[in-house]
């Protein structure tokens, strides 16, 4: 089950955040900073499933953003990768490449497309994202 959805720039600031649990809003800015720090510290031929407190981090980096999804432990990670891959590929068709300025100025955009793929892929293959929303 995902428990939150980060986009994080490479100066670890958050700029866009979506959570599944209550987390109070002290703990989210630092969790935030935690999460952001333990993938931005990592290189490029490290694994980018990394086991954080009592759940996993899947990230993926697109130019200066990192796109963080945490889950429970009986998630399947590859889908998660796969699912952000997806995410990521369809917002590039709006946005010929998703940048830190399209996150910033189509903020509700981005919530909303997180949202219809979130709960339009909850029980199905990762595949039928693309299909689903374009």
């Amino acid at each position: 089950m995902i428990k939150f959805f980060l986009m994080v720039n490479k100066q670890g600031q958050t700029r866009l955040s979506k959570y599944y649990e209550h987390v109070d809003i002290n703990k989210r800015a630092l969790l935030e900073t935690e999460v952001s720090k333990s993938c931005l510290s990592r290189s490029s031929e490290q694994c980018s499933f990394i086991e954080y407190k009592d759940f996993k981090l899947i990230y993926r980096q697109y130019a200066a953003l990192f796109v963080v999804v945490g889950v429970n432990d009986t998630e399947n990670e590859m889908a998660i990768y796969e699912f952000i891959h997806n995410f990521v590929e369809v917002l590039d068709g709006y946005f010929s490449r998703v940048s830190e300025l399209d996150v910033s100025f189509f903020c509700t955009f981005f919530h909303g497309m997180w949202q219809k793929a979130h709960s339009g892929c909850d029980h199905q293959l990762v595949c039928t994202f693309r299909t689903t929303v374009s």
